[in-house]
């Protein structure tokens, strides 16, 4: 790969070769087939020159399935909800091989947009963006008569109840 051209870089062959492979932009645009959002989204992104990386190594699907199940479960308790990751865990988990993650970063961080590719780099497993920042949803209101110091309300625990 030049210096200073974005491309995505994936391994061929060897899992640590330092010689490895450049894709080339159009080579991931013919990979962001997918109509659902994310992808649409991905596809827009790439063809309007964001950078775009992707990690050497590939990960045991249980790995990413994994780690990205628990963030998901994290977000939802903070009352965010992330389009699409829950699906691309379900993918994930589906195509049950390892799976190489990319990232596409716009250089105004306005997006989150993560793609998982096959082992190989020659097809999109799943996709996943969503604007950022992320945005809290506020909590459901507690009925107040229920509600008292040790169900976590202030209003009660400043009054003395």
């Amino acid at each position: 790969m030049r210096e200073g051209t974005p491309g995505l870089r994936y391994l061929a062959a060897v899992p640590h070769d330092p010689y490895g492979v450049t894709m080339e932009r159009h080579e991931l645009e013919a990979l962001l087939t997918g109509d659902d959002e994310a992808t649409a989204t991905a596809l827009a992104a790439v063809r309007s020159g964001a950078p775009y990386s992707v990690e050497e190594r590939v990960q045991p699907t249980g790995a990413h399935a994994g780690v990205f199940s628990r963030r998901l479960q994290r977000l939802r308790r903070q009352g965010i909800e992330p389009p699409g990751l829950e699906r691309a865990v379900r993918l994930i988990r589906e195509h049950g091989r390892p799976v190489r993650s990319a990232l596409i970063d716009p250089d105004n961080r306005t997006r989150f947009t993560l793609l998982f590719l096959t082992e190989d780099g020659s097809a999109l497993v799943a996709c996943v963006s969503w604007p950022l920042p992320l945005v809290v949803r506020e909590p459901p209101l507690q009925d107040v008569a229920s509600c008292g110091p040790r169900q976590g309300c202030p209003a009660a625990a400043d009054s003395g109840e």
